[in-house]
């Protein structure tokens, strides 16, 4: 885990402090007189022993309770864990005192480690809004700041670059990847006249585009506006302790006052006698197996969640995450794989198979660098010999010509075929899918059509949340098509496809409304629901940075069968952390019981802070259990 340098500072003093705790305890055993007589001379040989660990370890601790009592904020965890350690070291058990402080700085350690910098969002955002831009000036190129091209300005971008500004298409066709806004994998062919959004980037061609908006009005600027304002919503969870503490620290106060100066007073007894029970009372009050144990029992289930791929970047949110009642799924590269395969081949003529339709498709794609080019390749599995190839034009935004074996061979879509003046009575388009048509010496012969192949897992996955109770829903920017397809194929609750991020938002929103809601995404365009979310699920693998900055829980392998496992492990931890909680209060209400009534002393005390601690320690440590049956 990655300490930042406040992180690091805190573990050297926790560390410190252990050290000294451990060599004061050895000159005490070692050297020092015993004696039970409260401050008396060896008394103060102990507190002057073990007074520098106890500033180290409790120093701040110390500060920030009375500093908390000046402005009004009296009973918190500070000063409860305050006054248990003074009351130790007044009773002499300096030990406990520096001990108390102790475990309460590696708790809040651990939740600090938890909690973490998890957010650098914006800074990923540079790759997706250019800083600058090429305008074209009295006929000449010129490079300047994104943020000085003015409306109506005419921008140029080439063949792999990444469009500035919003805008239309003025001159050029192209073929543009849009994944970036949409997620959908497939590129879109523009030409002039056509609408091309900043972010995106141009495959091909060369494009000039007139702006319609300026850079920070654009659609790559709304999606950084949209993940801020997205993740300034999300509410803070309070840590459970404090809540607690809100009330158990004035019950106990006032329990220990009232043991040191009602009871002297009811039964005549000697007051000393009462002000060590009250003493001992508020020693024993040291809610140390909780600081301790629940911050465990969340480790632990960041531990074990780790080994199976599932990064908790927040161990709040796990709370969350076990009372979760819908999880909503991008589609591309989340439930897919992101990566076009050949569907169907679909032959028109009484001259080809589907062997030869494929063939002459993998000779007009040679050498392209096209995504249904290489899914083509992929599925021909053979070598084009380039030598039966001649004439290779590239039309962008339409597809290729090319000369085979002799032949013409023109690959592309639609309004190719319609350049080439081929026009077929029927072209084989399969609904939800997208199409490769073919033409051979200006004749129509058939086409090839693509889909994104789904995750093995996705089916199970969705299934597995079915039958947990939580309701499934797919948010893609996708055709309707094509989502009800893939939607149908999984057995997925509800969908919404041909979403822009904020549509997303609002449909993620409606459903944030109903119940704990968590996002499954992966792209730069899920980002604003990733951060919105109750619990955002980022693909760390090849998902987006900001994408992965913006979640809450990144899985590393990118399988989405990770998402039950996340679940019934949260749901796991919270039956674990509710189990310590009630046995740490049970075992702390007995022991106040039993040392107000006089039947046991100060040993009680340790017994119960170290003793409840231990046994919780072991409790949580079921949360490392390697049997995935244990996650149930």
């Amino acid at each position: 885990m990655k300490f930042s340098k406040k992180q690091k500072r805190e573990a050297i003093r926790i560390a410190l402090s252990a050290v000294l705790l451990i060599a004061a305890v050895t000159v005490d055993k070692l050297l020092l007189p015993e004696s039970d007589k409260l401050f008396s001379r060896e008394w103060l040989f102990g507190l002057l022993c073990y007074l520098p660990a106890f500033a180290v370890a409790g120093g701040e601790t110390l500060a920030s309770a009375v500093s908390n009592i000046f402005r009004g904020q009296i009973f918190d965890e500070n000063f409860l864990m305050s006054v248990a350690a003074v009351a130790a070291f007044v009773l002499g058990e300096f030990t406990e005192g520096v001990a108390v402080m102790l475990f309460s700085d590696v708790g809040e350690l651990f939740e600090s480690c938890a909690t973490g910098n998890a957010r650098g969002a914006i800074d990923s955002l540079a790759k997706l809004c250019p800083d600058k831009a090429d305008v074209v000036r009295d006929g000449k190129i010129v490079t300047v700041p994104a943020d000085e091209v003015a409306v109506g300005e005419i921008i140029e971008v080439g063949a792999g670059r990444r469009i500035a500004i919003d805008g239309v298409v003025e001159e050029g066709n192209a073929s543009i990847d849009c994944s970036s806004l949409t997620g959908e994998s497939l590129p879109v062919a523009v030409s002039v006249g056509d609408k091309v959004s900043s972010g995106t980037v141009n495959i091909d061609g060369r494009l000039r585009i007139r702006t319609t908006c300026t850079s920070g009005a654009s659609a790559a600027a709304k999606i950084v506006e949209t993940v801020e304002d997205a993740a300034a919503g999300k509410s803070k969870t309070e840590a459970f302790i404090t809540k607690f503490a809100a009330w158990y620290t004035p019950a106990v106060c006032a329990a220990a006052v009232i043991t040191a100066v009602a009871f002297p007073l009811i039964l005549h007894q000697p007051f000393m006698t009462w002000v060590y029970r009250a003493l001992s009372f508020l020693v024993v009050s040291c809610p140390c197996a909780l600081v301790i144990s629940v911050p465990l029992t969340f480790f632990g289930a960041v531990g074990g969640s780790a080994k199976k791929g599932i990064l908790f970047k927040d161990n709040s949110k796990i709370e969350l995450l076990a009372n979760m009642k819908n999880v909503a799924f991008d589609k591309t590269g989340t439930l897919t794989k992101g990566v076009l395969s050949v569907d169907g081949i679909h032959v028109s003529s009484e001259d080809f198979d589907g062997k030869k339709l494929l063939e002459y498709a993998a000779a007009a794609e040679f050498s392209s660098l096209h995504p249904l080019a290489s899914a083509i390749t992929r599925a021909y599995g053979k070598t084009i010999d380039s030598t039966l190839l001649s004439d290779i034009h590239e039309i962008p935004g339409r597809g290729r010509s090319v000369v085979y074996n002799g032949k013409t061979v023109a690959a592309g879509n639609t309004k190719l075929l319609e350049d080439i003046g081929v026009r077929p009575e029927e072209l084989s388009d399969v609904a939800g899918e997208t199409a490769v048509h073919l033409a051979v010496d200006g004749r129509y012969v058939g086409s090839i059509t693509f889909r994104d192949e789904l995750k093995p897992t996705s089916a199970e996955a969705i299934s597995s949340l079915e039958h947990m109770g939580v309701r499934t829903v797919m948010l893609s920017g996708d055709s309707q098509a094509v989502a009800d397809r893939v939607a149908g194929e999984l057995g997925i609750s509800e969908c919404k496809a041909s979403l822009l991020p904020e549509d997303k938002l609002k449909e993620l929103k409606n459903l944030i409304s109903e119940g704990v809601t968590g996002f499954v995404g992966d792209g730069i365009n899920d980002s604003p629901s990733l951060a919105r979310a109750d619990v955002g699920f980022a693909m760390g693998k090849n998902g987006a940075d900001i994408a992965i900055d913006a979640a809450d829980v990144v899985i590393s392998s990118d399988d989405p069968i990770r998402v039950p496992d996340a679940l019934r492990i949260a749901r796991k931890t919270m039956r674990i952390a509710k189990e310590n909680i009630v046995f740490a209060i049970a075992v702390k209400l007995i022991s106040l019981a039993l040392i107000g009534l006089g039947i046991v002393g100060m040993w009680m005390a340790v017994v119960a802070d170290v003793g409840v601690s231990v046994v919780a320690i072991l409790n949580a440590s079921r949360m490392l259990s390697k049997d995935d049956k244990t996650l149930g």
